[in-house]
């Protein structure tokens, strides 16, 4: 009896250990859950048994998440979330402003930062506009379907003034510049405008963003200088409108097959197999025209050694491109920044060298006459 009775107070309290137990694991879970943990599923990968909590992150995806949450919708519409389309149209600006530079000295810097604030908002603009355009073909597409207009985070009204605010401070940016700069600048605001639509129309709307993305390749120069150098302008220009095909492309890959049920349209859906014939094309006309601008700079040798680092890269890259990857599709577009910094090292570099061939010359020159 004695016995019975013991038995049944030792399974009574194991049944109120094991539901304490349950209750003190639940409660971690709660807390995660309401401060904000990730959870499986949610575009990051679960949690390994027993690692550690959140870790400090510094990325611009992890910067848009710890904003007030009010402002969130704003930055991503903004894409603050995914700098890489910033960089790539800050890129083209900054190969303008170090060829513009005098010899032997570095670009200026103080330009190069009024022009990535520049590239921040004009690239931002050009995504609200893109996205406002788009809403309606957004919300049918997986990959697009989150964005905040699409997603009904943020209002066309919003949206409206969102783009106002941000133009705004664009105009503050190019006042910052001399008249000529201004006039070339004001003069994109129709191909930013307009190249979100060419999807639409042709099969080349990647020409159009090509156009748009690369204008800064005129207004670096015309902001050092005061007006543009067509023998200079003009190739770097074209050079960029090439690079902006092959890695526009690419990224299209990603989103044949819905554009092709919408009715879109894209460079990806013209080349199909043959994108990689299109592509290396388009790389040799880059080079040869980043050459032509060097020549015409009087450019020395670490700008043509980047030169031939680019094409082994763009090689490399079309190369291993697997078309019918997404993932491998969005790595190889996100890899154009490195080709884009290893032009700008190459002009800076060899800007640089100018000084110590200038400084040859003139003691040449002074031996000459001394003789």
């Amino acid at each position: 009896m004695l016995g019975l009775r013991g038995a049944g107070i030792a399974r009574g309290f194991l049944a109120r250990a094991q539901a304490w137990l349950r209750g003190s694991c639940s409660r971690p879970l709660a807390l995660a859950r309401a401060v904000g943990a990730p959870r499986a599923g949610d575009g990051q990968p679960a949690s390994q048994p027993g690692a550690p909590g959140r870790r400090l992150s510094l990325s611009a995806a992890a910067v848009v998440n710890s904003a007030p949450r009010p402002l969130q919708p704003y930055l991503r519409l903004m894409r603050l979330d995914k700098p890489i389309g910033t960089w790539l149209l800050y890129l083209p600006c900054t190969w303008s402003i170090s060829l513009a530079a005098e010899p032997g000295c570095f670009p200026d810097w103080y330009l190069l930062s009024l022009f990535g604030t520049g590239a921040v908002l004009m690239r931002g603009a050009g995504c609200t506009i893109n996205d406002m355009w788009d809403q309606d073909y957004d919300k049918k597409v997986t990959r697009t379907a989150n964005r905040p207009i699409a997603a009904g985070d943020i209002s066309t009204f919003q949206s409206f003034v969102f783009l106002g605010g941000q133009l705004t401070l664009a105009l503050g940016v190019l006042l910052c510049l001399n008249y000529y700069s201004i006039a070339l600048g004001a003069a994109s605001l129709l191909l930013v405008i307009t190249y979100p639509l060419m999807k639409r129309i042709t099969y080349w709307p990647q020409l159009a963003l090509g156009l748009t993305f690369n204008w800064g390749a005129l207004l670096g120069w015309s902001a050092v200088r005061g007006s543009c150098d067509p023998s200079v302008c003009l190739p770097l220009y074209f050079s960029g409108i090439m690079w902006t095909l092959i890695y526009d492309t690419i990224y299209a890959h990603q989103d044949k097959r819905d554009d092709a049920l919408l009715g879109l349209k894209s460079t990806a859906l013209r080349f199909r197999e043959n994108t990689k014939q299109w592509l290396s094309g388009f790389g040799v006309a880059m080079l040869g025209a980043l050459s032509l601008a060097g020549v015409s700079c009087d450019q020395t040798a670490p700008y043509y050694a980047a030169l031939v680092a680019v094409g082994a890269h763009l090689a490399h890259q079309i190369y291993t491109l697997d078309i019918h990857r997404p993932e491998d599709c969005w790595d190889k577009f996100t890899s154009n920044r490195t080709v884009g910094l290893i032009i700008f090292v190459g002009i800076v570099l060899g800007n640089l060298c100018k000084e110590k061939k200038t400084e040859d010359t003139k003691k040449n020159t002074d031996s000459g006459v001394a003789n």
